[in-house]
């Protein structure tokens, strides 16, 4: 899209929020993929992405139009929600062991978030579904389709291999 028409197509979501899909169609797939490339799972790229065309949408009056493609600002939304979601997993996932150190160094977030994404798929997902999202046992066992022991079994063999990785 050239610069005209992207600046026009601002302008006139800025006047009607509803000339908004316009410009996510135009860009949500740039936003997802580059998003996904971060967090290395669909759901809460899917997630992230939606916040990040929210907080557009949100922010989209006070956006001031200086040569630089739209695009360029909704990466920057995009990193910030990223940084945003690490920082909380590490904080939530540093706070389920007998660590009192309530804010992690960043060597420390970095190397939990690297560990954590080595875990099995379907490990990621319990930790994520509890720590993140808070939901209950019973919940996530409804969601993803398993027994309520089975998610505890889930749970807890990932915990436990984040807690031997952590401390060699």
């Amino acid at each position: 899209m050239n610069e005209v028409n992207e600046r026009l197509l601002i302008e006139a979501a800025q006047k009607d929020p509803g000339c908004f899909g316009e410009l996510y169609e135009r860009n949500f797939h740039r936003v997802y993929a580059f998003i996904i490339r971060r967090v290395r799972n669909r759901q809460q790229a899917q997630d992230l992405t939606s916040e990040v065309f929210q907080q557009a949408l949100a922010s989209l009056p006070r956006f001031e139009w200086r040569g630089a493609p739209f695009a360029a600002w909704l990466y920057r939304i995009a990193s910030n929600a990223v940084a945003d979601h690490v920082q909380k997993i590490s904080r939530e996932i540093a706070a389920v062991f007998d660590d009192p150190v309530e804010q992690p160094d960043v060597e420390r977030r970095a190397m939990l978030f690297g560990l954590v994404e080595k875990l099995p798929n379907e490990q990621q997902r319990v930790l994520h579904l509890r720590f993140t999202e808070g939901r209950s046992i019973r919940e996530i066992a409804e969601q993803i389709g398993k027994s309520e022991g089975a998610v505890k079994q889930l749970q807890w063999r990932a915990l436990q291999k984040l807690r031997a990785d952590m401390h060699v």
